[in-house]
């Protein structure tokens, strides 16, 4: 999973569904932010698998389209072998399992991150008020 810009924040586009659910989040300024962010979002939601956070650049987000949020499977040579349509609704699970079953038999070496993300660990921030 890659972390990118919030979607919702509250000093742009703040989302009924955020403020019925208390989410109360400002845009990130600084990688720190955005990396306490990601790992409150990591807990709060259960995501329980190795993520990283892409640069306060949005580097990551532009080159792949990923606003709002979007599943890709990236082949072992660094080739987008499946996109999703935008989330939450263009998102078809058995599309991505079909795509992964199809690299698995070559799949074996580990890619590593783009130098324009952080990886991030599950943590929930240490700012007071702060709600997710």
């Amino acid at each position: 999973m890659v972390y990118i810009e919030e979607a919702h924040p509250i000093d742009a586009w703040q989302d009924d569904d955020n403020i019925k659910a208390k989410i109360f989040l400002h845009s990130t300024r600084t990688r720190k932010e955005r990396c306490d962010v990601a790992g409150t979002c990591l807990v709060k939601l259960g995501i329980e698998y190795p993520a990283v956070v892409d640069d306060i650049a949005n580097t990551t987000e532009r080159a792949y389209t990923a606003w709002p949020d979007r599943l890709y499977v990236i082949d072992r040579d660094g080739r987008i072998a499946y996109k999703s349509k935008p989330g939450p609704f263009g998102f078809h699970t058995e599309d991505v399992a079909h795509a992964l079953e199809r690299l698995l038999p070559d799949s074996q070496p580990s890619a590593k991150p783009s130098p324009s993300v952080t990886r991030v660990e599950p943590a929930i921030p240490s700012t007071p008020g702060k709600a997710l």
